[in-house]
C-alpha cells in the first residue's frame, strides 16, 4: 500500500496537478487579496465623493483607460509574443523589453495629445469649473505615465511565472493606494486627489517590477530593429481595433456622458466598480494562463485542448456570477450606499455585460499572446452595425438601455473572437506542422 501511494505521488500527472493547484491557489489567493484592497479603494471613492465629484472622477478614470489603450496599441501583445520565443535568454528578452518601452514612449505622446482635449470637453460639459478641470488634467498625466511601463514590466515575471513576487508588488501598491485615499479623501473629497492617489503608488510598483525583472533580463540592451519590426507588425494588426475598442469598450460612460445626466455618469461608474470584482479572473488568466499559452508548442490538439478548457471554465463561472447577482441584488448594492440602492435591474445587466467582456477579453488575450490578430476590417464594421442597430432599438438615454446595448456589443465580440480563435488555431497549427 505504501509503495502504491509513493508511486501515485511520483506520477507525472500528480505532479502536474499539484503544481497547477499550487499556482492557482497562489495566484487566486493573491489576486483575491489584491482585488479586495482595490475594491475597498473603489468603495471608499464612491462613498466619500459627492455624486458630482464621482461623475468627474469616472470621466477622468475612463479617459485614463482609453489613453492607456491607445498608448499600447498592441505593443504589450507584441512584447509578449516576441518575449515568449526568447523568454529564457536574458539578453534577447532584454532587447525585446527595451524595444517595447521605446515604442511605448512614442505612442504615449500621441495618445496624450489626442485624448486631453476630449477630457477637457467632457469635464466642462458636466459642470467642472476651470480650476477643477486643470487639476484633474494635471492629476491624470502622471497617473498615465506611471501606468505605461507597468504592463510591459509585468511581462517578464509572467513569462517566468514569478507569481509570488509579482503579487507581493501588487499588494503593496494597492495598500499604498488605500493609504493615500484614507489620508486625503476623508478631509478633501475631490476627484483630482482620487486620480492622483491612484497613480502615485504605481511609481513604487514600476521600481519593484524593474528589480524583479533584472533577475531575468539584461536592462542594458538597446532597442532591436528586427524585434521592433516584429512588434510593429502586430501593432499594425491590433492598433485599429485598439483605437476602436478604447471607444466601444467604455461605451457605457461615453453614451451616458453625452446623452445622459451627471447622475447617470456617477451611477454607471459606481456599477462599473462592482463589475471590477469580476476582473480578478481576467487578471488570473493574464498572469497564469496567457503566458503559458504563448509558450505552447504549435500543435493543434494541444492548443485546442487548452483553449477550450479556459473558455469553457469562464462560461461556467459567468453563469454562477450572474445567478448570484440576480438572486441577491440588494445585498450587492448595499456596498455602494443609499445613493445607488435602486439600481437592481441595472446591476444584473452590468454583471452580464462584464462577464461577456471577460470571455471576449480572455479569448483576445490568448490569441494576441501568440501574435494572432483578427483583421479590423472584419470586427469594426460588424461592431458598428451592432451599435447602430442597438441604438435604433434601445433607448440609450437611460442607464438600463445603455447596459443592454453593452450586452449586444459584448456578445458580438464573444462570437467573433471565439470563431477567429478556432479558425486560427486550426490553420496556424496546420501550417506549422506542414512546414
Amino acid at each position: 500500500m505504501k509503495a502504491l501511494v509513493q508511486r501515485a505521488y511520483s506520477h507525472s500527472n500528480y505532479r502536474n496537478l499539484s503544481e497547477w493547484l499550487r499556482l492557482i491557489v497562489l495566484t487566486g489567493g493573491g489576486q483575491v487579496f489584491v482585488q479586495a484592497i482595490g475594491f475597498i479603494c473603489g468603495v471608499l471613492v464612491i462613498r466619500l465623493l459627492s455624486t458630482q465629484e464621482y461623475a468627474l472622477y469616472s470621466l477622468a478614470n475612463t479617459m485614463l483607460g482609453a489613453m492607456t489603450i491607445l498608448a499600447d496599441g498592441g505593443i504589450s501583445a507584441g512584447v509578449m509574443s516576441q518575449g515568449g520565443k526568447v523568454w529564457n535568454d536574458p539578453q534577447k528578452l532584454g532587447a525585446v523589453l527595451a524595444t517595447g518601452l521605446n515604442l511605448r514612449r512614442k505612442f504615449a505622446f500621441v495618445s496624450l495629445v489626442v485624448c486631453m482635449p476630449i477630457l477637457v470637453f467632457l469635464l466642462h460639459r458636466h459642470g467642472a469649473s476651470p480650476l477643477t478641470t486643470i487639476l484633474i488634467v494635471l492629476s491624470v498625466i502622471p497617473a498615465f505615465y506611471t501606468f505605461l511601463s507597468t504592463s510591459l514590466l509585468e511581462i517578464v515575471p509572467k513569462l517566468h511565472q514569478d507569481i509570488r513576487r509579482l503579487q507581493i508588488t501588487q499588494v503593496q501598491t494597492n495598500l499604498g493606494r488605500l493609504t493615500l485615499y484614507l489620508f486625503t479623501l476623508f478631509s478633501f473629497p475631490w476627484a483630482f486627489l482620487a486620480v492622483l492617489a491612484s497613480g502615485l503608488p504605481q511609481v513604487y510598483a514600476n521600481k519593484r517590477l524593474r528589480k524583479i525583472s533584472s533577475d531575468y533580463v539584461k536592462f542594458d540592451q538597446k532597442p532591436d530593429k528586427a524585434v521592433a519590426k516584429g512588434i510593429i507588425s502586430i501593432v499594425r494588426r491590433i492598433m485599429p481595433s485598439s483605437i476602436y475598442h478604447c471607444l466601444s469598450g467604455q461605451i457605457t460612460i461615453w453614451l451616458i456622458s453625452i446623452f445622459g445626466s451627471t447622475t447617470g455618469v456617477a451611477e454607471a461608474g459606481a456599477l462599473g466598480r462592482l463589475a471590477v470584482v469580476i476582473n480578478i479572473f481576467g487578471v488570473m488568466i493574464a498572469v497564469l494562463l496567457t503566458p503559458r499559452f504563448a509558450k505552447l508548442p504549435t500543435v493543434r490538439s494541444i492548443l485546442y485542448k487548452r483553449y477550450i478548457q479556459i473558455i469553457a471554465s469562464l462560461f461556467i463561472l459567468s453563469v454562477f456570477i450572474i445567478s448570484v447577482v440576480a438572486v441577491f441584488p440588494d445585498n450587492v448594492l448595499w456596498v455602494l450606499g443609499k445613493a445607488y440602492s435602486n439600481l437592481q435591474s441595472e446591476l444584473v445587466l452590468c454583471s452580464i455585460s462584464a462577464c461577456l467582456t471577460l470571455i471576449a477579453g480572455a479569448s483576445f488575450g490568448l490569441c494576441s499572446s501568440r501574435g494572432w490578430a483578427i483583421s479590423p476590417l472584419i470586427i469594426i464594421p460588424l461592431d458598428i452595425i451592432a451599435i447602430i442597430a442597438g441604438i435604433q432599438l434601445i433607448d440609450i438615454s437611460a442607464l438600463e438601455g445603455v447596459f443592454k446595448l453593452n450586452i449586444l456589443v459584448a456578445s458580438i465580440f464573444v462570437i467573433i473572437n471565439l470563431t477567429f480563435s478556432f479558425l486560427k488555431i486550426n490553420s496556424h497549427s496546420s501550417a506549422e506542422l506542414a512546414h
